[in-house]
C-alpha cells in the first residue's frame, strides 16, 4: 500500500472507533460521505423573490451554478422550464394518482459551454445562463385526447395557473396541484443503453398566473345543475296568511372579474343585473321591498384520474359507468358587505296594451310616486338581451292568462349588484380547464325581501369568470416596450429557437401508485 493511501486508512480507523459507540449504520453513512463528497448545483433566478408572480410573456432568466468536490464525468446538462398537473382520486383499495406534464421547455446549451473533456473538476465553479419566456399557449400536440367540442380543445392548450402553492388560500384541495419550476440536471449516458442517469439535479419553483381572455357567456340549460339563473317564490305576509303574489328573480351571467397580473388588485368589477317580477293576486297588494343583499363566491375544483372530454361544470360531472375516477371539491368565501340597493318597482298592465300605468314604488320614497317614463322603459328593454325579451314576454303572457282570476297588473324592477372579490383574504386563480383538472366559479346572490312583518329570501347562483389582464411591460421586466430593433431581433430569435425549445413529453399521462419523480420528465 502506497503512502498516499495512508491518510485514508487513518481516517477509516477513526471512523471504525467511532462506530463502536454510535453503531454500524452511522459508520456506513460516514464512510459514504468520505467516499462521495456532496457536490452542489443551484438554480438562481434574476430579480426573483418568494411572492413574485410570473404571467404570460414574463421572462424567467437566471443561471445554474455547479460546484463539485470531486471530479465528475458527465455527458450533458439540461435546463428546463417544466409545468406539471398532479391529481389524486381516492379509490376503493388505493388512491389513483396521476401526473400530467403539459409543459417542458428545454434551454439549448451551446457545445462551447461544456468543458473539454467533459469533466467537472474538483473545486471549480461552473455557471450556465438561461432565459425562458412564459408562453401564451401550449402546442396543439400537448393535448390530443378525445374531446366532445373544439371549444374545450382550445381551453386545454392554454396554460393553467399555479395551484396549491400560494401564500394565501387559493381554495384548492390537496388532491390537485399545478406546479411550475426551472430544473437543472447533470446527465450521464448509461453504459448498457438504458435511460440517462441523473448525476445531480436541482429545481426552483415559480408561481404563474397566465393571461386569460374573456369567454362568451355559457349556454346554460336545465341539465346544468351547478347554476340557478331563475327562481320563483310565493309571497305571504306570514305563514298562515293567504298568498299575496308570486316573486320571480332572474339574471344573466355577469361580466368577468379581471385581476391585475399579480392577482392583488381587481381592474374590472362585474355587476350582476337581477330582474325582478312580482305578480300580485290583487291590485291592492303592493310589491315587496328588498331590505338587504348578500352574496358569496364559490370555487369549484374538478379533477380526474383520466382525461376530461367535456366541460365539467356543464351537465352532470359524476356520471356512472365511466372508466376514470373523478372528484370534485368546493369551498366558498363571503363577498364584502353590500348595502341595500336603490330600486323602483314599475307597474305594468298584463292585458297586452303597450303602455304603463304610471304606478311606481321606491324603497326610499312613497310607493305611489307617479314618475315612470315609458320611453325610458322602452330603451331599457331594447338594451336587454334576447333572454330578457323572452322573459318579459313570458311574464306578460302568464299575467294576461291569469288576469280573469287575479290582478290585471304586474310589477317589474332591476337591481344592479356589484361583485367585489375578497382578494384580501383569498388568492383567486383564473378560471381554467386542463386535461385532468378544472377550476370554475359561481356567485350566489341572495335577496332579503320583506312583505309587511314577514320576510323571505330568494337566491340565484350565477357563473362568473375570473381572469388575468395582459400587461405588455411584464414581458420586459417592467422596463416598458422595447425598441423596434430589439423587438425584431427577439422575434427572429424566438422563431429560430421555437421548434427546439417547446417539446411534448413522450408520456402525457403517467399513472402510478405514488406520485412519480422527476425522472420521467427528462426521458
Amino acid at each position: 500500500m502506497s503512502s498516499s493511501r495512508l491518510p485514508n486508512v487513518t481516517a477509516l480507523s477513526s471512523a471504525m472507533a467511532a462506530s463502536s459507540i454510535s453503531g454500524s449504520s452511522e459508520f456506513q453513512s460516514s464512510a459514504k460521505r468520505m467516499a462521495y463528497p456532496k457536490s452542489n448545483i443551484e438554480v438562481n433566478l434574476h430579480n426573483h423573490y418568494n411572492s413574485k408572480v410570473y404571467t404570460t410573456l414574463s421572462p424567467v432568466a437566471g443561471n445554474v451554478t455547479i460546484t463539485t468536490k470531486r471530479d465528475v464525468h458527465f455527458d450533458s446538462i439540461q435546463i428546463l422550464l417544466v409545468g406539471n398537473t398532479k391529481t389524486r382520486v381516492d379509490g376503493v383499495s388505493s388512491p389513483h394518482e396521476v401526473t400530467h406534464t403539459f409543459l417542458k421547455m428545454l434551454m439549448p446549451i451551446p457545445e462551447s459551454t461544456y468543458p473539454v473533456p467533459r469533466i467537472l473538476e474538483t473545486g471549480e465553479a461552473y455557471t450556465i445562463p438561461f432565459n425562458f419566456v412564459i408562453p401564451s399557449q401550449l402546442t396543439i400536440g400537448a393535448c390530443h385526447h378525445h374531446m366532445q367540442s373544439h371549444q374545450l380543445q382550445d381551453q386545454h392548450v392554454l396554460l393553467p395557473p399555479t395551484m396549491g402553492r400560494w401564500e394565501k388560500d387559493d381554495m384548492a384541495p390537496q388532491m390537485v396541484r399545478v406546479e411550475y419550476s426551472v430544473k437543472a440536471r447533470v446527465l450521464r449516458e448509461s453504459e448498457i443503453g438504458e435511460a440517462r442517469v441523473r448525476i445531480m439535479e436541482a429545481a426552483h419553483p415559480i408561481q404563474v398566473l397566465p393571461v386569460s381572455v374573456e369567454e362568451p357567456p355559457l349556454n346554460i340549460t336545465e341539465a346544468d345543475t351547478l347554476y340557478t339563473m331563475t327562481k320563483s317564490k310565493s309571497v305571504r305576509r306570514n305563514v298562515l296568511s293567504s298568498k299575496l303574489g308570486r316573486l320571480t328573480a332572474e339574471a344573466g351571467q355577469p361580466g368577468p372579474a379581471v385581476l391585475r397580473s399579480d392577482g392583488l388588485y381587481m381592474v374590472s368589477h362585474p355587476t350582476a343585473q337581477v330582474h325582478l317580477s312580482f305578480e300580485p293576486t290583487s291590485p291592492d297588494v303592493l310589491p315587496p321591498k328588498v331590505t338587504a343583499v348578500s352574496g358569496k363566491i364559490t370555487a369549484h375544483n374538478f379533477f380526474a384520474s383520466g382525461t376530461i372530454s367535456s366541460f365539467p361544470n356543464m351537465g352532470e360531472w359524476n356520471q356512472e359507468f365511466v372508466s376514470d375516477k373523478r372528484g370534485a371539491y368546493t369551498t366558498s368565501a363571503p363577498l364584502p358587505a353590500m348595502s341595500a340597493p336603490k330600486m323602483r318597482w314599475t307597474q305594468q298592465l298584463s292585458t297586452g296594451a303597450r303602455r304603463d300605468s304610471g304606478y311606481a314604488s321606491d324603497n326610499n320614497s312613497s310607493n305611489n310616486s307617479p314618475d315612470y317614463d315609458s320611453r325610458a322603459s322602452s330603451e331599457r328593454r331594447k338594451k336587454s338581451s334576447s333572454s330578457s325579451s323572452r322573459r318579459h314576454s313570458r311574464q306578460q303572457s302568464e299575467s294576461s292568462a291569469g288576469a280573469s282570476g287575479g290582478s290585471p297588473i304586474f310589477h317589474t324592477a332591476v337591481l344592479q349588484i356589484p361583485i367585489v372579490l375578497p382578494i384580501d383574504r383569498k388568492t383567486f386563480i383564473p378560471t381554467f380547464h386542463s386535461c385532468i383538472a378544472s377550476r370554475v366559479y359561481t356567485v350566489q346572490v341572495s335577496l332579503n325581501v320583506s312583505v309587511g312583518s314577514a320576510t323571505t329570501t330568494i337566491s340565484l347562483t350565477l357563473p362568473i369568470q375570473v381572469g388575468i389582464e395582459a400587461e405588455m411591460q411584464q414581458a420586459y421586466g417592467g422596463m416598458g416596450l422595447p425598441s423596434f430593433e430589439t423587438a425584431v431581433a427577439e422575434a427572429e430569435a424566438d422563431a429560430h429557437m421555437q421548434p427546439r425549445v417547446l417539446t411534448v413529453p413522450q408520456q402525457q399521462y403517467v399513472q402510478t401508485s405514488v406520485l412519480p419523480g422527476y425522472g420521467a420528465v427528462g426521458r
